[in-house]
């Protein structure tokens, strides 16, 4: 007897409602982005001077402005973790969601699913100092509890 996995749910699309920076909604839908891990809500990071600041929330706000300004948002079910939908998100012009999240450090690669998928937009961004990499943060999944 064959058994074959079965098909993930067809593209989810619409607009989208963040819910952290690394969450959004869609049509009632939590959808986690694939290959990302973006600060906490309740997380802070501190700026280049030691100052804390609200590293969770400004992604949070990066990428709602981001999503905005090109929608539907459109998604790709790539699996589920914790009743979410997992999947690769692009706005309307086409934009990778994850990938700008990376490039402009407002998450990091998270390679234990990515498998390096953003590598190169996290070098870029770690060098040009850029969101959280301009100074001190703890890894998101640290903050959590987890080992990352």
């Amino acid at each position: 007897m064959l058994i074959t996995a079965p098909a993930l749910a067809a593209d989810i699309v619409g607009r989208a409602s963040v819910i952290d920076g690394d969450t959004i909604e869609i049509h009632g839908v939590r959808v986690r982005l694939d290959g990302v891990d973006a600060p906490e809500s309740r997380q802070t990071c501190q700026d280049a001077s030691g100052r804390p600041y609200r590293c969770g929330q400004v992604s949070a706000n990066a990428l709602d402005r981001f999503l905005s300004a090109s929608q539907p948002t459109s998604c790709r079910p790539t699996g589920k973790s914790y009743e979410r939908v997992v999947a690769l998100c692009h706005r309307a012009d086409g934009a990778d969601v994850g990938r700008w999240l990376v490039a402009n450090g407002f998450a990091i690669d998270w390679v234990k699913y990515s498998r390096g998928r953003y590598a190169a937009e996290q070098r870029k961004a770690q060098a040009g100092r850029f969101g959280i990499w301009t100074g001190r943060f703890e890894m998101p999944c640290q903050v959590r509890g987890r080992r990352c």
